[in-house]
């Protein structure tokens, strides 16, 4: 089990329709003052990160977005301890150019920057810029050459790289982001389920983000991103789960409102959804995907975030949670419904529970079962 403290990390609403694809009340607003005041409320309610979403067209209930690196470098400024990542496309970025603008985010917000590299699922947003869309795990191939080259950026003084994608031909970025002990550069996140995305988490990042799953899916991914890191002689990357929370006093409220979620799901674009992002995996080596098996009630919270589990009490999400801890998870990117009252509510009724059982663990064998 990891050793340090869970951290936990929230989707920043910087798209409008909320994280569920349902028409239930949310009462979240995409704006940037609803998000500024919301940055300050989630670090001082134990967050340690936010992550800004990364749309560059409307779809699929989103139909106006921010776009992730000036919001997330607005937030950074709005905060004082809050990391913030920047989801970014590999494909319509450079990475030089990236790592120029997170050099100077990083000096701005004195070390609390980080990327999440996205490898795209929704062709549209390529095909309409003009650019190629790639199959699956050409996309993958992509990423981890536009991770290098980000990496090579941000810490060689004339950075080489003769890659299929990009190039870098003595590439000297000054100044250099801010280096910290254990911290060499900003932090680089990834996601994907897929085998293509677990294989490159093993050899090029630095966190690995999960959709949501239960607890035998969370033991086989670490599992297989482990195995890849030792292939390629290199630390794991620390290990990111996403999931949607509902905490809510009394069971029986928070599976109602978890219900109501579903049976008022927006079905034209959760199908629609569905549709794009499956078409978007199914060309995977193996067919293993991101949201391949994913079912309609999976999909109305688009990163299967009710797969993890987190609904219920406090004190059963509190147990889940470190239940999840043990096989390996280091960090929990959080959804909510209603996002000012309920990262509140997080705060104050869940989190201490969770250091309650961390602690206890610390100093004797864990007893605390997972739920399922």
């Amino acid at each position: 089990m990891p050793a340090d403290p869970l951290k936990f990390a929230y989707w920043v609403p910087n798209v409008s329709g909320g994280l569920v694809t349902s028409r239930i009340e949310q009462r979240t607003d995409w704006g940037y003052d609803y998000n500024r005041e919301l940055a300050v409320l989630a670090e001082n309610n134990g967050f340690d990160y936010a992550l800004t979403q990364v749309r560059y067209m409307a779809g699929y209930g989103a139909e106006q977005q921010h776009e992730s690196t000036s919001f997330s470098l607005a937030l950074l400024l709005a905060t004082r301890r809050l990391k913030v990542i920047a989801a970014v496309h590999p494909g319509l970025w450079h990475p030089g150019v990236l790592a120029k603008l997170g050099a100077t985010a990083d000096h701005l917000s004195h070390g609390r920057f980080a990327v999440n590299v996205v490898s795209g699922w929704f062709k549209d947003e390529f095909t309409a810029l003009g650019e190629p869309w790639l199959e699956h795990d050409e996309r993958y191939r992509r990423a981890e050459e536009f991770i290098r080259a980000l990496r090579a950026s941000w810490t060689e003084d004339r950075a080489e790289l003769a890659g299929d994608f990009y190039r870098l031909r003595g590439f000297s970025l000054r100044p250099k982001p801010l280096g910290t002990a254990g911290r060499p550069h900003p932090e680089i996140f990834q996601g994907g389920n897929s085998t293509a995305a677990r294989a490159m988490a093993g050899r090029v990042s630095d966190w690995y983000f999960s959709n949501g799953r239960d607890v035998d899916g969370v033991a086989e991914q670490i599992a297989d991103v482990h195995d890849s890191a030792s292939r390629a002689g290199r630390r794991p990357p620390k290990f990111g789960l996403n999931g949607f929370l509902i905490a809510r006093d009394t069971e029986a409220e928070a599976r109602e409102t978890l219900r109501e979620i579903v049976a008022r799901a927006d079905t034209e674009a959760v199908e629609g959804f569905g549709a794009a992002v499956r078409q978007a995996g199914r060309s995977t080596a193996d067919g293993k995907g991101m949201w391949q098996d994913s079912t309609f009630e999976d999909l109305v919270q688009y990163n299967d975030g009710f797969r993890t589990g987190l609904i219920g009490t406090p004190e059963r999400i509190a147990e889940r949670i470190v239940a999840y801890k043990r096989l390996g998870v280091d960090l929990f990117l959080l959804g909510f419904l209603h996002y000012h009252e309920e990262v509140e509510y997080f705060g104050r009724r869940v989190l201490p529970l969770v250091r309650e059982l961390e602690a206890a663990d610390r100093t004797g064998p864990a007893s605390v079962p997972a739920h399922a």
